[in-house]
């Protein structure tokens, strides 16, 4: 029986086929009618449902595609040797049976040096639980066992006693998983005792006991170390990437797939990348080897150590185990077997860059990190200016990036009093900096040590060696905004100091402080936004309904009574500065400081693209300096940190080494979340985070294998769906009127590629039928909508049993048309975007219901234009039904303004003769009422969601459709910045300002 339906499009007529001939083989050998085992993508061959249950869930979810001889339904058992196997293979689920078996035969290579302890795993994999069991192997169930571990937080102890009455079978899974090293080191972080320290029982640097003392303090507990390092070796898990199929593919994706347009979509677009191939061509030659990165972070270090004592510059101890196995992957490489291609080959690696966040940066390159010289890029040319009254180093300076004969540099008051005319600092090459640290490292105000990675031969010939983590730098930017701004104390960059340090420089002495007996008042600053403002701002967000997923939930993170952000996350700055605060700031400020704020905002924006234009970047550069300057001229030194100077220097590591998304820190931060989620004893973390972790890889190696086991790690978002999207559970059939039936049925015909030639062959036999009219494209249209679909039907029957001519199988179905009874649902889900109507939205705190698409229309400049012309427009709209038609649909209702941001006005609803989209084409947004007129609402669009492309039949996509671009460009300053050195526009007149209690009065 043919069953490549199985793998088609669900909503083909193949499909539906397929799943009648399913059923009806299934019953012809089932015993009992009425109940079979479901092979769905949600039932797994473990539930018994009816015959139309079942064909309901293969609608739904989709057949397991694994599921190639259907077992459980009739079809025969694969035959195997005349053992012991084959007497019970009638007695297991076939499919864990044979995947079990497969991936003991893969971990083989793992295990090559212990045969016994294979041949014992292969014995638990081949083994049925107990006698007569039909669903696991000792094996898998053991495996299924230990992800509910991990799922649910079971203790070690309360895991290991439920093993013990089933069993001692805790061992088997541990020969599925990876190894880790114990290493011993000295308590004050100066070796570690490996390699020839391997038996000393002292440091030979400090004279610290290698063991542990006593209760006492006097007596050593030798075999009891007093610090250890848990080493996981990477050898061995690049060895199991190639063991997986799919992972081995993806791993050679950027030789065989990506793009070639002259953009960056990948870091193998980028220079750095290229640099290693035009280098070693020999490394470049094989693109299975890997280009590595290492993410650290100061609190969370990727080595779990015991001690109280941070390792700070004393990390590189540390690195030494991970620097051999480096330079091996380096020198000379590693046998590994490739699955997907079938061959064994020379396994190599190359660290490109290091991820970290700041302080972890200084610690991995050994550059100073604060202070005077705290740019690593800069280097002794940083700016900076050390405040007296704030004690803490500012770093302005930023004219020196701006083109020569640019007027910023000429002015003198709005700046440090001084014209500006130095060129901006040339970063020093790996190659320079090694050279300056191996005369000594002493004489140098940058460097404090040398790192180890420079014991890699490639490392001082990268372009780029560590780079700078945008999330920390965006979200340490907008938290010094935001708390400026709303003058929250210890987050502001304001205050008495601030403006003590602002007149000791000699700038705008009218922000001066004013000194009374009992408290001081400062005068409102072109920032300061007065009491009302804060309200708007404040209220704006803690109003706002935003998509599932988008950011945390704002009203719980907005003090209203004390006008304040508290508890935000980095994502939830992440959306702040990319969107949420240019948005909240619309009608507050001056306009000067508001849109340099929105300047930055739209940079970072930009910045964060996934594909990046190479020749927009200098552009971009020059904005943000731009952007700096201005705020060198309203806001004070203080408010110029490492963090904001830094931004200076992101857009050429994104030139170098590709789009930002795939260098920052989040993915690290998630895991780490979820490394900490393994403690459960938090007087040995270290060891509950070792165990766990090793449990969690053999897991994930089982889930290649294994049906119905989930990896834990970090979890899969719920919108993640199949091919075509599917409903919410709680629909109810209706009756659709004959009118709105023609509407949607002729709106999927126009976007439905195999139909786009009837189309033109009818507008054709339009114009030939009534020639008088064959000019007037309103009438074409009109009368287009109104015979199109009845003409297509009627065509299809001339050509399929007139002429006996071969007719498609998809335009055979569509032509037929949807049935006038439909499901109707209050939510959808596809493309990675959860979809609500306007109804279940009310009651939500969320929003789901906005949607956003660009289609073609007839344009015409007034009601007696006679010459209309077709171009595309993005249409806005809220979700009102959502209905299945066998082709799911979405019901809709139909300025932009200085800074860019589109406003809709939902009063006013356009094209209400067509008030359709496919669900495949909605682009999600979210609707933000604007704080100058309720009767308006700001459009925010969400971010582009991952998901895998759709397959299927080539004759039934949905046309392609581009979504317009968050912003078309940055507030240009000739609309708001005007002034010279006479003008004086960094105090408000219209705002009160801040008065501040004398401690001496308190």
């Amino acid at each position: 029986m043919d069953r490549s339906w199985m793998s088609k499009d669900r909503r083909s007529k193949d499909y539906a086929d397929g799943v009648e001939s399913f059923i009806t083989f299934a019953l012809q050998y089932s015993t009992y009618k009425n109940s079979m085992k479901c092979p769905c993508l949600q039932c797994g061959n473990m539930i018994f449902h009816t015959p139309q249950k079942i064909r309901e869930h293969l609608f739904f979810y989709g057949i397991d595609q694994s599921y190639h001889t259907w077992y459980w339904h009739g079809d025969a058992a694969p035959s195997g040797p005349p053992t012991s196997r084959a007497e019970w293979h009638h007695t297991v689920e076939f499919n864990d049976v044979d995947s079990t078996i497969e991936m003991v035969q893969v971990a083989y290579d793992d295990r090559k040096n212990d045969p016994k302890l294979f041949e014992t795993l292969l014995e638990d994999a081949q083994k049925p639980l107990y006698p007569g069991c039909r669903n696991f192997t000792k094996l898998s169930a053991l495996v299924k066992l230990y992800n509910l571990k991990a799922r649910y937080g079971w203790s070690d102890k309360s895991f290991s006693e439920l093993l013990s009455i089933l069993g001692d079978i805790k061992k088997t899974l541990n020969t599925l998983g990876m190894e880790y090293e114990k290493i011993h080191a000295c308590p004050n972080d100066c070796i570690l005792y490996r390699n020839e320290l391997k038996d000393a029982t002292s440091c030979p640097t400090c004279g610290t006991s290698r063991w542990k003392l006593d209760g006492t303090g006097s007596k050593k507990r030798k075999g009891v170390p007093a610090k250890v390092m848990w080493y996981f070796p990477p050898i061995p898990r690049f060895r199991r990437l190639f063991q997986s199929p799919k992972i081995a593919k993806d791993l050679i994706w950027h030789a065989q797939e990506r793009e070639f347009d002259g953009k960056i979509r990948h870091p193998s677009d980028s220079p750095s990348w290229k640099l290693v191939d035009h280098r070693w061509p020999d490394f470049a030659s094989e693109p299975r080897n890997l280009r590595l990165a290492i993410s650290a972070d100061v609190y969370d270090a990727i080595f779990i150590n015991i001690g109280s004592t941070t390792t700070g510059n004393d990390i590189d101890v540390y690195l030494a185990p991970l620097l051999d196995d480096l330079k091996m992957l380096w020198d000379v490489g590693v046998e590994c077997y490739d699955v997907h291609q079938q061959e064994v080959f020379t396994l190599r690696a190359v660290l490109l860059w290091t991820i970290n966040d700041f302080p972890a940066y200084g610690n991995l390159s050994g550059c100073v990190v604060k202070g005077y010289f705290a740019c690593p890029i800069c280097g002794e040319d940083t700016f900076s200016h050390r405040l007296k009254h704030g004690k803490k180093n500012s770093y302005t300076g930023h004219r020196r990036f701006l083109p020569c004969n640019h007027p910023f540099r000429k002015q003198k008051k709005a700046f440090n009093g001084k014209q500006e005319f130095s060129s901006p600092p040339q970063p020093l090459s790996g190659e320079e900096i090694l050279r300056k640290i191996d005369l000594n490292v002493n004489t140098t105000n940058c460097w404090k040590k040398k790192s180890i990675f420079f014991d890699l031969e490639y490392w001082k010939y990268l372009h780029v060696r560590h780079s700078l983590d945008v999330m920390h730098i965006e979200k340490n930017v907008c938290e010094s905004i935001i708390g400026t701004l709303l003058n929250i104390p210890g987050k502001t960059k304001d205050g008495l100091n601030s403006r003590l340090d602002t007149l000791e420089m000699g700038l705008r002495c009218e922000l001066g402080p004013r000194f009374e007996s009992n408290r001081t008042y400062l005068p409102p600053a072109c920032y300061t936004l007065s009491k009302v403002e804060k309200k708007v701002f404040c209220q704006t967000l803690s109003q706002l309904k935003v998509p599932e997923g988008y950011c945390s939930n704002m009203r719980n993170l907005v003090s209203m009574e004390d006008l304040k952000l508290y508890g935000l996350k980095s994502h939830d700055y992440h959306t702040l500065m990319q969107q949420l605060l240019p948005m909240s700031l619309r009608s507050l400020l001056p306009k000067h400081v508001r849109h340099a704020i929105c300047r930055l905002s739209f940079f970072f924006n930009a910045l964060c693209s996934k594909v990046v234009d190479v020749s927009a970047l200098d552009k971009l550069q020059n904005d943000l300096v731009v952007t700096l300057c201005l705020l060198e001229k309203y806001f004070p030194p203080s408010f110029f940190d490492i963090m904001l100077h830094l931004t200076v220097h992101l857009v050429k590591e994104v030139r170098l080494c590709g789009p930002v998304y795939l260098r920052w820190m989040y993915p690290f931060e998630r895991f780490m979340k979820v490394l900490k989620g393994y403690v459960r004893n938090r007087n040995r973390p270290e060891g509950c985070i070792a165990e766990c972790y090793i449990a969690e890889e053999a897991i994930e190696f089982c889930t290649e294998y294994l049906s119905n086991v989930d990896a834990i790690g970090i979890p899969i978002s719920a919108n993640i769906d199949q091919k075509v999207g599917a409903p919410i559970p709680g629909g109810q059939v209706v009756t659709i009127d004959s009118n709105l039936w023609l509407h949607a049925h002729h709106y999927v015909l126009e976007n439905t590629t195999i139909v786009q030639p009837y189309i033109e062959e009818h507008m054709e036999w339009l114009k030939l039928k009534n020639p008088r009219q064959s000019k007037r494209q309103k009438w074409l249209q009109d009368e287009h909508l109104r015979t199109f679909t009845y003409w297509l039907r009627k065509r299809y029957w001339n050509v399929a049993i007139g002429n006996n001519e071969p007719i498609s199988e998809t335009l055979k179905w569509i032509a037929h048309g949807p049935s006038h009874y439909v499901s109707k649902y209050h939510g959808y889900v596809i493309n990675g975007c959860r979809y609500h109507t306007k109804e279940r939205d009310d009651l939500r705190t969320t929003q789901n219901s906005g949607v956003s698409i660009v289609a073609s229309t007839m344009q015409i400049a007034s009601a007696k234009d006679q010459n209309p012309v077709f171009g595309e427009l993005c249409f806005y709209g809220i979700i009102t039904e959502i209905r299945d038609l066998d082709y799911t649909m979405f019901r809709i209702r139909f300025s932009i303004d200085d800074l860019g941001f589109t406003l809709v006005d939902f009063s006013k609803i356009a094209h209400k003769s067509d008030p359709f989209i496919l669900a495949s084409q909605a682009k999600q947004v979210f609707y933000v009422q604007d704080q100058l007129d309720p009767r308006w609402s700001v459009v925010l669009s969400t971010p582009q969601k991952d998901f895998l492309d759709m397959e299927g039949g080539e004759d039934f996509v949905d046309n392609s459709i581009e979504h317009h671009p968050f912003i078309g460009a940055l507030p240009q300053i000739e609309a708001f910045d005007v002034m010279d050195d006479s003008d004086a526009t960094c105090m408000r007149g219209d705002c009160e300002g801040i008065w501040i209690e004398n401690k001496s009065s308190m």
